[in-house]
């Protein structure tokens, strides 16, 4: 069993290690790129969005009934001559486990497909009461010999390599075994075989678990459950209370996606149902001896949670884990305790406690991949989200950089006299340039992989006058959401929208109160600060009468237009009719170019460059508005689509600062992705990237340009 990283200098040793481990990186990229394309062709065939609304409504309210279905439960599969069991925590789950081996005589014990076992730690207390057990699930049974914990829920051994288990059956079977996976995979059927037949007693776990008939589902790729549930004289099953649905019919409908999202097929190869206890000839009455021990851990308690009652959604497909940047790199074992990926940090949290997630949580770069996937519609980033500002309200989270940003951000005027403060400052290390090129080490440590920024010698804001457009007779009126990015830092950006809204005859305005919107203090876990920023911004729009809020970062706009309600829910500064009229003006800068004022080719004097784009991670998940970038940069110049497009580039905002090694890595894979195109500039819609991408193309002499969209297109653009 690993232990959670207690401290942040810990969990970055943890992951140094797993960044030069070669072979977890190879595994994980090419399984990364693989599960990408194909799930993509096994979703074609179905209504996806549909099947996980449908799939939501129905987890969703079983978990509000999670007492009656058990009692429902309990009832049918007495009836079909089940003993049907009910556990408050772990321990209590495990206890009932072993003294149900213990009744029957039990000296053996064959595992399989059991993610709550390891939620339990059950073996440990199996093998403590001197049971004999082994797993036999092949990934399972591999870890089990290299006595290690699952690196994801449904692969549990896709950080090894065939070379890795090759060793491990040559110490088991004590002949040198060759890496050849047929092979392997033949020397372990004939282990396990062996064990099928010794076993007393089968321990499985459950796909869903069916009230209205008392039965149980196994969905596997491997015939290891089938064996482990029929061949023993007794099965056990563990589950979760959270498994619990009212009819076959939906789990039926959540098996159309769970095995599309969790290894992109169609269908697992095996779906096992078992409803009673069946014939057996080895059990003393010729009938299988079958309990059911039902885990609540907590689960009660969180089905009543307004908010996080929607992890129940999940029906452990692990595709969350499959699409994260972060996995891809550093492999679960460093990025989960007992569960895995984005619902592992947060199940963490209410299973394992408040001790083993506080550092694990931070470890979420934000890019809502996993949300974009999940098989449940969980709204897995929030989730995080909010279980760092618990951690930060209950004094958990002691972290300095946090409150101190706190508070600076929430003081508006200290905030940009500050930042007008360092532009002057700055100079001795600019050398004149857009970038800092003399900071002393002390100010670099393991953030020299890119170039930092300046900030701009004049803000935005004390421009804006300047390049204000001047319109008779506007088709619209829109006001410029800044941020502080383009504000103070490149406020070239902004510069350049007023160029492209003049020549569509748009009349622009800055409200010179707006500030932050806030995802900075928000990824802290800075709750009350990104509350205070946001009433502020609301205010500060309040009373000008414009059609749209325009945002050129797609972070900052998703922030305003998706999250300012989730954030000032019940907060009494404001009203919900005043966050509901601000966020939807609120419109990204892609969108107000396409959708709103119709541009298209012949608005643009169209030139030869070879342009490609990065589709920044709220662009083109929260606002999916990625293929108006596309349809723009096409009208304007020489478009080249780029391998991974839409992967983060590890910016993150503050993520870049707490977790620099992965940062790095993702910048260096998307940099690598661009240079293969060959294209002279890259566009991107969000400020954020412009950083990472362009400190990295200045720290490695690249010679691309590095643009945002609005600078594409004002140069191209006809008045």
């Amino acid at each position: 069993m690993h232990k959670a990283p207690q401290t942040y200098k810990e969990y970055h040793g943890q992951i140094d290690e797993a960044l030069h481990d070669q072979q977890l990186r190879k595994t994980l990229d090419k399984y990364a790129v693989t599960y990408r394309e194909n799930r993509a062709k096994v979703m074609r065939d179905i209504d996806e969005k549909g099947l996980i609304h449908a799939i939501a409504e129905f987890k969703d309210e079983a978990a509000a009934h999670m007492d009656e279905l058990y009692e429902q439960f309990k009832r049918e599969a007495e009836k079909r001559g089940v003993h049907v069991h009910l556990a408050k925590d772990a321990a209590e789950a495990n206890q009932i486990i072993s003294d149900i081996g213990k009744k029957y005589n039990v000296k053996r014990i064959v595992k399989s497909k059991s993610m709550t076992a390891e939620e339990t730690q059950l073996n440990h207390k199996l093998e403590a009461d001197g049971f004999i057990v082994d797993e036999s699930d092949l990934g399972e049974y591999i870890i089990q010999l290299r006595h290690e914990t699952p690196s994801h829920m449904v692969m549990p051994a896709i950080h090894l390599s065939r070379y890795q288990v090759a060793d491990d059956f040559s110490k088991v079977t004590k002949v040198k075994q060759d890496p050849d996976i047929d092979r392997l995979v033949k020397v372990a059927r004939v282990q396990l075989r062996r064990k099928f037949i010794q076993a007393d007693m089968g321990i499985s776990g459950c796909n869903f678990a069916i009230a209205e008939n008392g039965a149980v589902t196994t969905v596997t790729n491997e015939g290891n459950a089938r064996m482990t549930e029929t061949m023993p004289r007794v099965h056990t099953v563990l589950v979760g209370l959270d498994k619990l649905v009212r009819s076959i019919d939906d789990a039926m409908i959540a098996l159309q996606i769970l095995p599309r999202n969790g290894t992109a097929q169609r269908l697992t190869s095996y779906v096992s149902w078992m409803c009673g206890a069946g014939p057996c000839a080895s059990a003393p009455e010729g009938r299988k001896i079958m309990h059911v021990v039902f885990l609540d851990n907590g689960r009660r308690e969180i089905a009543k949670d307004p908010l996080f009652h929607q992890i129940f959604r999940c029906v452990r497909c692990g595709a969350c884990t499959n699409v994260c940047p972060v996995f891809r790199l550093i492999g679960g074992h460093k990025m989960g305790y007992i569960y895995i990926g984005a619902i592992g940090l947060i199940l963490t949290y209410f299973y394992h406690g408040k001790d083993k997630a506080k550092v694990l949580c931070q470890n979420c770069v934000g890019c809502e991949a996993c949300k974009n996937v999940c098989s449940g519609g969980i709204d897995l980033p929030r989730l995080n989200r909010e279980i760092r500002s618990r951690l930060v309200s209950d004094k958990d989270d002691k972290n300095a950089m946090g409150s101190l940003m706190n508070a600076v951000m929430t003081n508006r005027k200290m905030f940009h006299t500050l930042l007008k403060f360092a532009s002057k400052a700055q100079r001795p290390f600019t050398g004149g340039t857009q970038f800092q090129r003399h900071l002393p080490m002390m100010f670099m440590k393991h953030h020299d992989f890119k170039a930092l920024p300046a900030v701009a010698d004049k803000a935005f804001r004390d421009v804006f006058a300047q390049y204000k457009p001047k319109v008779l007779n506007p088709v619209m009126r829109v006001a410029i959401f800044a941020g502080c990015a383009q504000d103070f830092i490149y406020p070239e950006h902004l510069i350049a929208a007023c160029k492209v809204l003049e020549a569509k005859k748009v009349a622009v305005d800055f409200p010179m109160e707006q500030t932050c919107c806030g995802l900075p203090l928000d990824m802290m876990g800075q709750r009350k600060g990104v509350q205070k920023v946001a009433i502020q911004n609301i205010k500060a729009f309040a009373n000008g009468n414009y059609d749209y809020i325009v945002c050129l970062c797609a972070s900052c706009c998703s922030t305003l237009k998706k999250h300012y309600a989730e954030f000032l829910e019940s907060n009494g500064g404001i009203s919900e009719a005043a966050v509901k009229a601000f966020s939807e003006k609120v419109v990204d800068f892609s969108t107000l170019c396409r959708e709103k004022l119709g541009m298209t080719a012949d608005d643009f004097t169209k030139i030869d460059e070879k342009v490609t784009f990065h589709a920044s991670c709220h662009q083109c998940r929260a606002l999916e508005a990625a293929q108006h970038s596309r349809d723009l940069i096409a009208a304007a110049a020489d478009y080249v689509p780029c391998f991974e497009e839409e992967v983060c580039c590890g910016f993150g905002g503050t993520y870049s600062v707490k977790f620099p090694e992965i940062s790095a890595e993702l910048l260096r894979k998307k940099l690598k992705n661009v240079a293969d195109t060959n294209a002279t500039r890259i566009v991107m819609d969000c400020p954020g990237c412009v950083m990472q991408i362009k400190g990295g193309v200045e720290k490695n002499h690249m010679g691309i340009r590095v643009s945002h969209l609005a600078e594409l297109l004002a140069e191209r653009v006809k008045r």
